[in-house]
């Protein structure tokens, strides 16, 4: 059986594995410094306890290494809290060397700063708050080394512990805030870059896809025109049959409707590159699409509901968005054509269509996908319709998200911005 595999590292866990070699470093540095301080200038620590921190947070930063391979997303929780067992650690460390008197006291300020530019404001306060405190406590709890400064006992807290101390105060609120807001710009960055990346794939996606229709519709013409020859051809040889001029009839008036879809396909791209959108009555126009609609699904049963308030808003349309809609409810009735409940409400700001069947609702394993790709609900379906609904809506302003209705069924969310002036 093969081994699972472990999950790609998630930021949180990138975070957590800089941390890690941060902190092997730095106290493998520490060690150094108190190496050179006992034997070569001759401090007086508490050596065991010393030695006892440095080795407790070496078996934190192995156990950090063991966590990391486990396949379970690291937490901003969990993030905060190896900070805060930096911030233990050094602590104890410093206690034990000379409290604020310490030259490296203000290694505080990397857990703070790293707090600021990776956590949330809360967590990232609350490390700066612990830091703080930490300080404030090794002001007047710590065991002297007479190397770094006056003994406790004739010490006290002088002005330069002082100043250091409210430099520290300073120096962390500046770093919390500011860094805390770089790195929110930063992020809120690269979210809008990923986001006009998106926009961009899923434009290209449209435009190939509008291609090879046009490609298509060009090349049935020739077949078309061929079958309408031949079916003409052979009306004439079966004259008298009438079971069989019956059927060839039917074939004609088939392949004269591809021909009519098709002239209209290819007219009403040519208009709605020059036209710009009409400017109609929200439940006018909802109306309109739902009677359509149920020309091409007479089966449905469906209740149109509009939302009691006064006045109607307006939006701006074109047949791309009556097509789009009427997508969205074939694919309820298709899920079950029994009781689809649609809904028309609105805000200051906005539309809103909700489309309600009682089918067996959408996997949550590809609910994220609909309509970001070709993906289809459909045993026979190609994803395109959702997927060319999406970018219709999207190109209005508007959006369209899928739920899981909790009494069952899918229920879909149309989102269309208003076009009147009193919104």
């Amino acid at each position: 059986m093969q081994a699972a595999l472990p999950l790609p590292l998630s930021t949180p866990n990138r975070n957590l594995v800089r941390l890690t070699i941060v902190r092997g470093i730095t106290w493998t540095g520490f060690l150094a410094g108190i190496i050179i301080g006992v034997e070569g200038l001759g401090f007086a620590l508490d050596l065991p306890a010393v030695i006892g921190v440095i080795l407790v947070m070496g078996l934190i930063n192995v156990g950090t290494w063991w966590r990391l391979g486990r396949p379970r997303a690291v937490t901003h929780r969990e993030y905060l809290a190896h900070l805060l067992a930096d911030m233990a650690g050094l602590t104890l460390l410093f206690y034990f060397t000379g409290g604020s008197t310490n030259p490296f006291i203000n290694y505080y300020l990397v857990p703070v700063t790293i707090a600021a530019a990776t956590l949330p404001w809360r967590h990232a306060w609350t490390v700066a708050a612990a830091g703080m405190g930490g300080y404030s406590f090794l002001m007047v709890f710590y065991h002297p080394v007479p190397q770094l400064g006056m003994p406790h006992a004739e010490a006290g807290v002088n002005l330069h512990t002082l100043g250091m101390w409210l430099n520290f105060a300073l120096s962390a609120g500046l770093v919390t805030f500011f860094i805390f807001k770089m790195a929110r710009a930063l992020r809120g960055r690269d979210q809008a870059l990923s986001r006009t990346r998106e926009a961009v794939l899923r434009n290209e996606q449209v435009l190939a896809v509008a291609t090879q229709a046009a490609g298509t519709a060009h090349e049935l013409g020739t077949p078309l025109s061929t079958m309408a020859v031949l079916l003409k051809e052979m009306r004439e040889d079966a004259r008298g049959d009438a079971l069989l001029e019956k059927d060839i009839d039917l074939l004609r008036q088939q392949v004269d409707t591809c021909k009519s879809r098709l002239r209209h396909l290819v007219d009403s791209a040519d208009r709605r590159r020059m036209a710009r959108p009409e400017i109609r009555d929200a439940q006018e126009w909802l109306a309109g699409v739902v009677q359509r609609w149920l020309v091409l699904r007479p089966d449905v049963g469906h209740r149109l509901e509009v939302i009691g308030r006064r006045g109607s808003p307006r939006l701006a349309v074109d047949t791309t968005l009556d097509q789009a809609l009427t997508n969205l409810l074939n694919n309820a009735a298709d899920a079950n054509p029994d009781d689809i409940a649609i809904q028309l409400d609105w805000t200051p700001e906005e539309v809103v269509i909700d489309i309600r069947d009682h089918g067996p609702g959408v996997s949550l394993s590809i609910a994220d996908q609909l309509g970001e790709t070709f993906v289809s609900t459909k045993s026979k379906g190609l994803g395109i319709g959702l997927f060319l609904t999406h970018a219709t809506i999207n190109r209005f302003g508007g959006g369209v998200r899928l739920y899981n209705h909790p009494e069952g069924g899918t229920l879909t969310e149309v989102t269309l911005p208003r076009s009147d002036p009193a919104a």
